[in-house]
């Protein structure tokens, strides 16, 4: 028996880099699983291969949340858990941002998120409760130079999880939040957007880097974040609600002088 058997799970930006191996893990655990993104061509692809329903899904906008929920309602018939993936990241000083640069980012994380708990809660509740994992970052715990936008976005999320497990928890519904550190996806590592680098090559070169910033010694792989996400989506985490789990090599712990 998989830990998902029997659920429906929507995922979003599940296209490529942590929300598809999300979407796979999910599915080996028998998860009936959603993959949604704006990249239809390789959002369909996974889908396929997965045997999933997709469903074109642009977070920032409300209509689409409604046109995905009632697909996969009458594809499944059902919601049970959501994992809040999709985001961008741009790097710039706080003041040399533009404010639609600053407003982008927020309309695809923050409010991204806040209208995947508003869409979906109502369905998963239901259902009987569920849960939702919002994806907020290393940055929702502290600063970094140049990323101060997506920062922003990433601490307002873990401010929505407490809200929402807090409001939800009384219809069977747990919020968690996942806080990656780098993790070597398309975001952090473009290489794999070019056809004709070497992503494998660009990857060695990240773990180089991070070796010198990371306790762990390396980047993280979309893999292991996938495997807290089924975590705090099964009933291993049956007794959580409204909590931030720190998946970052133990970067966060400090900084090292030796």
């Amino acid at each position: 028996m998989g830990k998902l058997d029997g659920r429906v799970v929507l995922i979003t930006g599940a296209s490529r880099g942590q929300g598809e191996q999300e979407a796979r893990l999910f599915a080996e655990e028998g998860a009936k699983v959603v993959v949604a993104d704006v990249l239809d061509d390789q959002g369909e692809a996974v889908a396929k291969e997965l045997g999933a329903l997709y469903v074109h899904l642009d977070v920032s906008q409300e209509s689409d949340w409604s046109s995905a929920v009632a697909a996969v309602e009458k594809t499944y018939g059902r919601i049970d858990g959501l994992v809040n993936n999709a985001g961008i990241l741009r790097f710039n000083s706080l003041v040399d941002t533009p404010l639609d640069e600053f407003m982008q980012v927020v309309h695809v994380n923050q409010v991204g998120c806040f209208l995947g708990i508003k869409a979906a809660a109502p369905r998963i509740a239901a259902a009987g409760g569920g849960t939702v994992v919002n994806t907020a970052s290393y940055t929702a715990m502290t600063g970094m130079a140049a990323v101060g936008t997506y920062a922003a976005t990433k601490h307002a999320i873990l401010g929505l999880t407490r809200v929402a497990a807090m409001e939800l928890a009384h219809q069977n519904i747990r919020v968690n939040a996942m806080c990656p550190g780098a993790i070597d996806t398309a975001m952090s590592n473009p290489a794999q957007l070019d056809p004709h680098a070497d992503a494998t090559e660009t990857s060695r070169a990240l773990d180089e880097l991070y070796s010198k910033l990371v306790p762990l010694g390396r980047i993280g792989r979309p893999e292991e974040v996938a495997r807290l996400a089924l975590f705090l989506t099964s009933d291993d985490s049956s007794y959580i609600t409204g909590q931030p789990f720190v998946i970052d090599g133990g970067w966060l712990a400090g900084v090292s002088v030796i």
